[in-house]
């Protein structure tokens, strides 16, 4: 492009090109580093960087949400076990990790739940 007499052009990162938060230079950096292929495109960082700052919202907006269900102003591992479990997807992407300090989601069986006899009663009742 046409540069200023004497000044050189300011560089622009790949990130803020591709309007992304997410670093496509470091994505590219570990990807060459991390000897997955001989040789890696100029797209495939930035469509990773892409995807990985697409999930990142995703499973922040779902553990945020959960955070304010539970009262809180700060996302804990259990907001992020929450809210990957409650969605189908994310549990189907993240269904072999394990969330450190993330506990489990409430759950009791029907089977052992105490059968109330009241409650059938009351129903007869109310038919009458």
């Amino acid at each position: 492009g046409k540069s200023k007499r004497g000044k050189k052009s300011e560089s622009v990162s790949r990130s803020s090109r591709a309007g992304l938060t997410f670093p496509v230079g470091r994505v590219s950096r570990f990807l060459r580093e991390g000897r997955f292929a001989p040789r890696i495109g100029a797209g495939a960082p930035v469509y990773m960087a892409a995807v990985l700052e697409y999930l990142t919202a995703e499973l922040l907006e779902l553990a945020g949400n959960a955070a304010k269900d539970n009262k809180r102003s700060r996302v804990i591992p259990r907001h992020i076990q929450l809210a990957v479990r409650n969605d189908d997807e994310l549990n189907t992407l993240l269904g072999g990790c394990t969330i450190a300090g993330g506990g489990v989601l409430p759950n009791i069986h029907a089977v052992l739940l105490p059968k109330n006899k009241g409650k059938k009663a009351g129903g007869k009742k109310g038919k009458r």
